[in-house]
C-alpha cells in the first residue's frame, strides 16, 4: 500500500493507480490502488503543509478525443469533506481531477485518512471513463462534476456524481446523477447506481447527497433537473443502507420560468430534514427577476415537505479581479447552512447588499424556530472593501460557529496577479466574531479559467470534536504543470498574533444597508445568470447569456 508517512513518498504510487483503473475498466466500481501524494513543488512556507492531492492518475486522452476546452491537468478544485461520526479519525474527501475550462473533470477521486487527515491515500469508482467507466458498468461519460460525500452512523459512506457528455441540451449529450456506496471507510467502493439520466431534453445538475444522522438505513441525494423553462428539485432515496436507491421525483416545483438550484439537505432535531436551496424566478424574456434562499422540511424521511420558507433574497453581484474585471467562479448562488445544539440553524451566503453592489461579503442569518423565521442578515467577514466568496458553515460541539471564506483583501495594483487568503472567522453567540488566518496569500489569477478563475462553487469547512477542519482548494504557483491543489489545515484554537488576523473584530453588524440601485439589481442578475450551469429558460437565451457547464 502506498501512502505517505510524516514527509516521505514515493512518486511510483501515482503509476499503481493508473494501471489498477485501467484493469478495472470492464468491471464494476470498486477502489483502485492506494496512491499517495508527491511532496508540493513550490516554496516552503508559502503554502499549507497538508496536501492531500497528488499528481493525476488519469491519461490526457482517457476521456475520448472529441473534448472541447482546455484540460487543465493536475489541477484538483471543488472539495467535499466527510467525517465518520462512529470514528473521527476517518475522513473522507472527495474533488474534481483535472478539470476542464468547458466544464466539469476529467473524473473524481477520492482522499481517504484513517489518522484524522495526517496521511491519506488515494481511491476512485467509476463515475466516469477515465476512472474505469465503459458502456458496460454504466460509467461510459466523459467527465463527472459536483463531488459530494457523507457517512452514515454505522460507518457506511456514500459518495455522489454528476457524470456527463456532450454540450449541455446539444443533440447527442449525455448526464446521469451516479451514487456509490462504501462499506469500509472509503477505502473501496461499490458500483455506482444511476439515479437519472437524461439525453439532450434534460440536464441534471448540483447534487448533494446527505446520510440520515438517526438511522443508517436512510440516505437522500437532491438536485435541480432543467428541461425547457422548468427547473424543480428532484430527490431520491435510500431506505435499505444503499443496497437500493428508490425512483427518482420531483419534490418542488417552484412552476414555470423559476428553477432551484444548490438543493442541501441537513438533519435537524425531530428527528427531521431540512432542504436548504435557492430559488430563481426569470422574466418572461429571460433576465432574472429574483435570487432568494429557502427552505422546506420533511418529518417523514421525504416522503412529504413542508411549502418552502424564505430564508432572504440573496444580492450577490459575484467576485471579480478588482484590477482587470476578470470574474471569479464562486459559490455565489449557494447557500452554506449548518445545524448547531439545540437545533439552533445557521446559514452563510454571499451578498453585496451592504455595499450597495460594490463587493460581495460573508452574510450570516440564524433562526431558533427550525427554519420557521430567519433574523436579518448580518455581514461577518471582516475586511468590507473587498470581494469576500464561497463560505462554508459549521457547528462544533461546544456551540462555537465557524465560517471559512476567501477574500481579496491582499491584492495589489498589479494586473498580472491576483493575491487571495483563505479565513476562518468563529464566533460562540453568533454576534461577536474573530478572524484567524488559514492559507495565503496565493495567486488565484493561475487558477483554470472556467469562464472565470475556477476553485469550486463549495469548498469545506468541518468540526471534528472541539475543532474545526479546513478543506480547500488553492493555487500552487504554477502556470502549467500543477494549477491547484487540495489541503487540509487544522486551525489552532489558541489565537495568537502570529496567526490571529489584523483585521479582527468584534459585534458584526448589519449597518446602513444602502438603497437597491437600477445599477445593483442589474449586476445581481448577470451574477446570477453568469454562475449558473444552464438557465432553464435556453430558448429565449443569447450566447453571451449562456451559462457554464459544472
Amino acid at each position: 500500500m502506498c501512502r505517505i508517512e510524516g514527509r516521505g513518498y514515493h512518486r511510483n504510487c501515482a503509476l499503481l493507480l493508473v494501471a489498477a483503473l485501467a484493469a478495472c475498466g470492464g468491471g464494476g466500481g470498486g477502489g483502485g490502488a492506494a496512491v499517495a501524494p508527491t511532496l508540493p513543488d513550490f516554496t516552503p512556507g508559502a503554502l499549507p503543509a497538508n496536501r492531500v492531492s497528488a499528481d493525476s492518475p488519469f491519461n490526457t486522452n482517457c476521456a475520448g478525443s472529441a473534448q472541447t476546452g482546455t484540460l487543465y491537468r493536475n489541477a484538483e478544485v471543488e472539495p467535499y469533506l466527510a467525517v465518520n461520526p462512529g470514528n473521527s479519525s476517518n475522513l473522507i474527501g472527495v474533488w474534481q481531477q483535472d478539470r476542464y475550462s468547458s466544464g466539469g473533470s476529467q473524473g473524481l477521486l477520492a482522499g481517504v485518512s484513517t489518522n484524522g487527515g495526517q496521511t491519506w491515500v488515494l481511491r476512485s469508482t467509476t463515475f466516469s471513463r477515465c476512472s474505469g467507466g465503459n458502456s458496460v458498468n454504466g460509467g461510459d461519460y466523459a467527465r463527472a462534476s459536483d463531488p459530494w460525500v457523507d457517512f452514515s452512523p454505522n460507518g457506511n459512506a456514500y459518495q455522489v456524481a454528476l457524470a456527463f457528455t456532450g454540450e449541455v441540451f446539444a443533440a447527442g449529450s449525455a448526464n446521469a446523477v451516479r451514487v456509490s456506496r462504501s462499506t469500509d471507510g472509503g477505502l473501496s467502493w461499490d458500483a455506482p447506481i444511476t439515479l437519472q439520466r437524461d439525453g439532450a431534453d434534460a440536464f441534471n445538475d448540483k447534487q448533494s447527497l446527505t446520510a440520515d444522522s438517526s438511522d443508517s438505513n436512510y440516505a437522500y441525494v437532491v438536485w435541480d433537473r432543467l428541461t425547457g423553462n422548468l427547473g424543480p428539485t428532484w430527490f431520491a432515496a435510500t431506505i435499505n443502507g444503499g443496497a437500493s436507491w428508490g425512483a427518482a421525483r420531483v419534490i418542488y416545483d417552484p412552476g414555470a420560468n423559476s428553477q432551484t438550484i444548490g438543493n442541501q439537505i441537513i438533519n435537524v432535531p425531530g428527528p427531521a430534514l431540512l432542504n436548504v436551496f435557492t430559488r430563481i424566478d426569470y422574466n418572461a424574456g429571460g433576465t432574472v427577476s429574483r435570487v432568494r434562499l429557502q427552505t422546506m422540511r420533511s418529518s417523514d424521511h421525504g416522503s412529504s415537505w413542508s411549502p418552502p420558507v424564505d430564508v432572504a433574497d440573496v444580492q450577490s453581484v459575484g467576485a471579480r479581479d478588482p484590477d482587470t474585471g476578470r470574474p471569479i467562479r464562486d459559490g455565489s448562488l449557494l447557500g452554506s447552512p449548518a445545524v448547531g445544539p439545540g437545533g439552533l440553524l445557521y446559514m452563510a451566503w454571499q451578498d453585496a447588499r451592504f455595499s450597495g453592489g460594490v463587493h460581495d461579503a460573508i452574510v450570516f442569518a440564524r433562526s431558533s424556530d427550525g427554519g420557521l423565521s430567519w433574523s436579518a442578515p448580518t455581514r461577518i467577514s471582516a475586511v468590507a472593501n473587498v470581494d469576500a466568496f464561497t463560505p462554508s458553515i459549521t457547528v462544533r460541539s461546544d456551540g462555537v460557529i465557524g465560517v471559512s471564506y476567501y477574500d481579496l483583501r491582499s491584492n495589489t495594483s498589479s494586473a498580472a496577479t491576483l493575491p487571495a487568503d483563505y479565513w476562518l472567522t468563529r464566533s460562540s453567540d453568533g454576534v461577536n466574531w474573530t478572524e484567524q488566518h488559514l492559507s495565503g496569500p496565493f495567486d488565484l489569477a493561475l487558477a483554470p479559467d472556467a469562464k472565470g478563475l475556477f476553485l469550486g462553487d463549495y469548498q469545506l469547512l468541518k468540526s471534528i470534536g472541539l475543532n474545526f477542519f479546513a478543506f480547500f482548494s488553492q493555487t500552487t504557483g504554477s502556470a502549467s504543470a500543477n494549477r491547484s491543489d487540495i489541503f487540509a489545515v487544522t486551525p489552532s484554537n489558541t489565537l495568537t498574533s502570529a496567526n490571529r488576523s489584523k483585521a479582527s473584530f468584534g459585534v458584526a453588524s448589519a449597518g446602513p444597508v444602502p438603497a437597491m440601485t437600477p445599477e445593483f439589481e442589474q449586476r445581481i442578475q448577470q451574477n446570477a445568470l453568469l454562475r449558473m450551469s444552464q438557465p432553464p429558460l435556453r430558448r429565449w437565451m443569447s450566447v453571451s447569456q449562456t451559462a457554464l457547464l459544472r
